[in-house]
C-alpha cells in the first residue's frame, strides 16, 4: 500500500484518515521489530530451519546471521572482544565458548529448558554460561567406487591411517580453521598422548601427515571432496557424511574403533549485548523441546535425551563411542596446541581466502 497525500473531497477525508492511521501502524510494527546479530559456525543448509522455527515463535524478532567455520568466527569475536559485535553465539563449539567465557565474554543466563539438557552438554556453573544444542562428531567418508579402482582397503582405525596405502589419499580439517579439525586433534591427544608436544597423539600425527594430500579450512569439506571422487578419504563429521550417502554419494561411513572426537554445538548470550531481552528468548527458544527436534534430524544425539531420531548410516551405540572430552581443557590448551600443529603440518593446507 503506497501511503501519499491526495488532493479529495470531503467525503473521503475520514478514509484518508483511516489509512494514514494503517500506514503509521504498519510502519510503527515494521520498526518495532528487533534486530539479533547471531554468529554461527551452523552448516547453511541447518539455518534456514531453525529461523524459521525461532521467528514463528517470536515474529517480533529478526535474526542478522554472520557464518563462519568455527575458527574463524572464534578468531573474530575474540578480535571484538573491546567493540562486540554479535548479541549471542549460536551453533558454535563449545570448546570455543568456553574460551569466550574464559575471557569474560559470555552473559550467564538458566533458558527455560535447561535442567532437561544432559549435565554433560552444559556449562557446569549456575547460571551456566553457555549450553548445549547436539554433538557433532567424527566420521571417515570413504569412497568405495575410487579406493576400489586404486587397489585401497576400508580403513577400521585411526592407526590404519598411518600406512603407506593411504599415502596422497586423505585430506581432513585445518584444526585453526575448523572445530571439526581442533576435536580431532584434541581427540587424538587424549586418545595417544600429549606431553607437551612430544606423546603418542603428535607421533600418530606425524604418520597420518605422511599421507594427507591437503588440509581444508571447513570441517565438511573433506567428505564432500570425498564423495565427488576428488579424494579417497576425508575426515569430516557424521551430518555431512550422513547427508552426502542418503542423496547416493558413494561413500561409507567409517567410526574409527579407539574412539571419536567430538564436540558441542553450543549456544551463548554475547556479554554487553544491548538486546539482552531478545537474546534471552533465542536461548529460550534454542534449548526447548521444539528447536531439539529439529537439531535431531540433523544429528544422532541432541543435548536433551531422547528427542533424535536414529540415523540410517550412523550406529546405535555412536554416544558411547565418543571419546571423553574436557572443553576447558581444550580452550586452556588451544593456543599452543595450535601453534605445535601449525609448526609441523601447515604446509600442506589449502589457500585461506582472501
Amino acid at each position: 500500500m503506497t501511503c501519499s497525500p491526495l488532493s479529495v473531497r470531503r467525503p473521503l477525508l475520514g478514509l484518508m484518515a483511516a489509512a494514514a492511521a494503517l500506514c503509521l501502524t504498519g510502519g510503527a510494527l515494521a520498526q518495532g521489530k528487533t534486530s539479533l546479530t547471531v554468529y554461527t559456525a551452523l552448516e547453511t543448509d541447518q539455518l534456514k530451519a531453525y529461523e524459521a522455527g525461532f521467528v514463528k515463535a517470536n515474529p517480533d524478532i529478526e535474526i542478522k546471521w554472520v557464518r563462519d567455520s568455527t575458527g574463524v568466527i572464534t578468531a573474530k569475536l575474540l578480535a571484538e572482544k573491546a567493540n562486540p559485535q554479535a548479541d549471542a553465539v549460536m551453533g558454535v563449539a563449545a570448546s570455543s565458548l568456553a574460551l569466550l567465557n574464559s575471557n569474560g565474554m559470555l552473559e550467564p543466563y538458566a533458558p527455560a529448558n535447561l535442567a532437561a539438557i544432559s549435565a554433560q552438554y552444559k556449562d557446569k556453573k549456575n547460571p551456566p554460561a553457555w549450553f548445549g544444542m547436539d554433538v557433532w562428531g567424527a566420521t571417515v567418508c570413504f569412497n568405495t567406487i575410487e579406493a576400489a579402482k586404486k587397489g585401497i582397503p576400508k580403513p577400521e582405525s585411526w592407526q590404519d591411517l598411518t600406512k603407506p596405502v593411504y599415502k596422497g589419499s586423505i585430506v581432513m580439517p585445518n584444526p585453526a580453521s575448523s572445530g571439526t579439525g581442533y576435536f580431532d586433534v584434541t581427540a587424538w591427544l587424549a586418545l595417544f598422548g600429549d606431553e607437551g608436544g612430544k606423546g603418542g597423539g603428535w607421533k600418530f600425527m606425524d604418520g597420518l601427515h605422511e599421507n594427507i594430500m591437503q588440509y581444508t579450512h571447513s570441517g565438511s569439506k573433506p567428505c564432500v571432496m570425498a564423495g565427488n571422487g576428488e579424494t579417497v578419504i576425508g575426515i569430516s563429521f557424521e551430518y555431512r557424511a550422513n547427508t552426502i550417502k542418503a542423496k547416493g554419494g558413494p561413500i561409507d561411513l567409517v567410526f574409527p574403533k579407539e574412539g571419536l572426537g567430538w564436540d558441542l554445538e553450543a549456544f551463548g548470550i554475547h556479554k554487553g549485548t544491548k538486546k539482552l531481552d531478545a537474546a534471552k528468548k533465542l536461548a529460550d527458544w534454542a534449548s526447548s523441546k521444539d528447536a531439539m527436534a529439529l537439531y535431531g534430524k540433523n544429528f544422532a544425539i541432541t543435548a536433551v535425551p531422547g528427542v533424535a531420531a536414529p540415523l540410517a548410516n550412523v550406529p546405535a551405540d555412536y554416544e558411547a563411542r565418543l571419546v571423553k572430552m574436557d572443553f576447558q581443557w581444550a580452550a586452556d590448551n588451544r593456543e599452543r596446541i595450535l601453534a605445535e600443529w601449525d609448526k609441523r603440518y601447515n604446509a600442506k593446507s589449502e589457500p585461506k581466502k582472501k
